[in-house]
């Protein structure tokens, strides 16, 4: 029977595709033919080689337009802004890449690459650099706030402002979610590690985007993007690489101190967007960037740890004026 089946499918195709290549295309005249959408604001999904390395990107505005670079947390990708892009590309260059791991973006086996947060900001910096980009503004988020305040060491004078969204470069945002990893960090054996593996079940993917949300937003949550986020955490190997991404997490906290120096040396203008009921990023890590940057502006919001799936409008809108405001000269 499935040779049967498989028969009738083969014929079905190829009678289809004789019948479609059949079709004079003089049969169409080009006035009938309507035009894909070419709005700039629109995303191009890119990709960019940086040192061997398949960077998937999404790119849209203006490239003339102030650059915005969105950098993504965990576990998801570039699809995190695929809602604010279309906005801020109406008046600026927004570009959102994937981490190696992550996304489209290759994912090398964890033997032959090192997975580590001092390689992501390389690539980064790299990425941009292809991209012929030497001003641009960083949205920080999660995992994108150590890969963003990484780039803005190697080259602070580039960085034009940053707009923090839940991501963390002070000892008081490191609260209860973090003592398992800090187990870790301090002594990384196996059993130390598997201790951490539950987080990257779905069931954990889900909580990550619904905790924190007053009940009345859930809706606005798309069941989509723990759906993603999962399947890419569930590809071959990949656990592990997330594994080591959460070990090394610990080789940011020591540069804390340098980053904060960085602030208070050059003060890029920074808007910080906090969802307050965020358990991974708790909002103890918002007011300290206060300490060390002179101008900031400061939102909290009745969110949880991703904020763009209920506030995208609001932040939108801020970072907007922000950039109008405070980023460009």
């Amino acid at each position: 029977m499935s040779t049967i089946h498989l028969s009738a499918v083969s014929a079905l195709l190829a009678s289809t595709l004789m019948l479609s290549t059949s079709i004079p295309t003089t049969a169409i005249a080009d006035s009938q033919l309507i035009a894909p959408d070419e709005s700039l604001t629109r995303s191009r999904h890119r990709v960019e080689n940086v040192d061997g390395i398949n960077i998937a990107y999404r790119e849209a505005g203006d490239p003339a337009n102030e650059t915005i670079v969105l950098l993504h947390g965990f576990p998801t990708s570039s699809h995190m802004f695929r809602d604010l892009i279309p906005v801020l590309a109406e008046d600026y260059h927004v570009l959102a890449p994937d981490y190696p791991g992550y996304g489209r973006s290759d994912a090398p086996a964890l033997a032959d690459f090192d997975y580590s947060f001092a390689t992501f900001a390389e690539l980064m910096n790299g990425f941009l650099e292809a991209k012929g980009e030497d001003r641009y503004a960083l949205y920080l988020m999660d995992y994108g706030a150590p890969v963003g305040f990484r780039v803005f060491a190697e080259n602070p004078d580039r960085v034009t402002g940053f707009v923090i969204q839940n991501g963390n470069a002070y000892e008081e945002g490191l609260r209860e979610f973090w003592d398992p990893l800090k187990t870790y960090w301090a002594n990384p054996t196996s059993e130390n590690g598997n201790a951490l593996r539950p987080t990257f079940e779905y069931e954990v993917t889900q909580w990550q985007y619904s905790h924190g949300v007053p009940e009345h937003s859930l809706e606005l949550v798309s069941p989509d993007d723990a759906i993603h986020a999962q399947f890419g955490m569930d590809r071959p190997g990949n656990r592990d690489i997330q594994l080591q991404m959460f070990l090394d997490y610990g080789t940011n906290v020591p540069l804390y101190a340098d980053w904060q120096k960085l602030f208070r040396e050059h003060q890029p203008p920074a808007l910080v967007v906090w969802g307050v009921g965020d358990h991974i990023f708790p909002v103890e890590g918002a007011s300290p960037y206060a300490r060390d940057l002179d101008t900031i502006e400061t939102h909290l919001l009745d969110t949880g740890h991703f904020a763009l799936e209920t506030h995208r409008d609001f932040i939108a809108a801020e970072i907007i004026d922000f950039i109008a405001s405070e980023v460009i000269e």
